[in-house]
């Protein structure tokens, strides 16, 4: 079960850019909480609290707004320019024991078999969509790749989800895959795989002299 992260919330009355700046300014994040049919409502996070809590995996929040303690997941988070610093989050109210659709991310775990064999591990998905309880959101998906062999892929429908979680990405959606990377040509074999072209024989132009004779 995932662990819950506790954060105190103040209200936000003022909005646009300039609010905005001014909260971050004050070591806060300005957030918007959506959801349960309720009306939008801005607030602000401390910072410092949320960002650890984030390094640590943690995905649901436990958020007190006015007194009032409401569940809440990560919806989306804006970045800087940098992709260092979180200038916005959007927050999803949620009830415990709802069912919720959520992106997971996928841990790859090991050094493929294949990669003795020159191969190499190409990695092209790094989450999967999930559906489960509120309370059982996965911190990660871990992928054994240790068995993969020259060639082989792991797809959606391979990976081994944790009780109660559902998959919602498409089962045939390439995940990881071990393959050989394409040999670099030497100069000799560039050159003897160039069609060679034929020769092209010329009227020769009259010399000089020639030309006088002509005439």
């Amino acid at each position: 079960m995932i662990e819950m992260l506790s954060l105190q919330a103040e209200p936000r009355e003022q909005m646009g850019s300039k609010a905005a700046a001014a909260v971050r300014r004050k070591g806060r994040i300005p957030a918007i909480v959506y959801g349960h049919k309720q009306e939008p409502v801005a607030i602000s996070l401390d910072a410092h609290d949320f960002v650890e809590g984030l390094r640590h995996g943690h995905r649901l929040l436990d958020v007190v707004i006015a007194g009032n303690a409401e569940k809440m997941i990560i919806k989306d988070l804006q970045y800087d320019h940098l992709g260092r610093t979180i200038l916005h989050a959007d927050l999803i109210r949620v009830d415990v024991t709802e069912r919720i659709k959520v992106e997971v991310a996928l841990e790859l775990k090991g050094v493929p078999k294949g990669t003795q064999e020159g191969g190499v591990l190409e990695s092209h998905m790094d989450h999967l969509d999930v559906e489960c309880l509120a309370v059982d959101i996965p911190e990660s998906i871990v992928v054994p790749v240790k068995d993969l062999d020259v060639g082989q892929s792991i797809y959606a429908r391979d990976v081994k989800l944790p009780e109660g979680v559902k998959l919602m990405s498409l089962p045939d959606i390439m995940v990881v895959t071990c393959r050989v990377l394409a040999e670099a040509k030497t100069t000799e074999q560039i050159e003897a795989e160039t069609p060679i072209a034929p020769e092209v024989i010329r009227e020769k132009a009259p010399t000089a002299e020639e030309g006088e004779v002509a005439q």
